[in-house]
């Protein structure tokens, strides 16, 4: 089977579904740890290492819309858990590639730990 290309979605995109609260499940493909520190608004952790363990339970809506990320653009975290997702019959996903270091640095708020 050949995985289709991952599909972009930009944080101004991304920050306007989210202020509209608009349906979206939003995963964080960082560790734990850097997941408790600081993520976007309502994520919900999933390490590449654990996609097979937790997608169905956590995300149980194969048509529901997916935005992954990781810490930034060098990050292929949030490109492996995106194209698992996808292997999975996952219909709606999306890679926010700039990431956790892009939304800080825009200004955007950060939920966790230490912000």
């Amino acid at each position: 089977m050949v995985t289709p290309a991952l599909r972009e979605i930009s944080r101004g995109s991304l920050w306007r579904k989210i202020e509209r609260e608009h349906e979206l499940v939003i995963v964080d493909a960082l560790s734990p740890i850097s997941f408790a520190a600081s993520h976007l608004p309502g994520a919900m952790n999933m390490p590449p290492e654990r996609v097979d363990d937790l997608a169905e339970r956590r995300i149980p809506d194969h048509n529901a819309e997916v935005v992954v990320y990781c810490a930034s653009p060098g990050c292929e975290s949030s490109v492996d858990v995106a194209t698992r997702l996808i292997e999975l019959g996952y219909r709606n996903v999306h890679h926010y590639a700039g990431g956790k270091e892009e939304w800080r640095d825009a200004g955007l708020p950060l939920e966790g730990g230490r912000l």
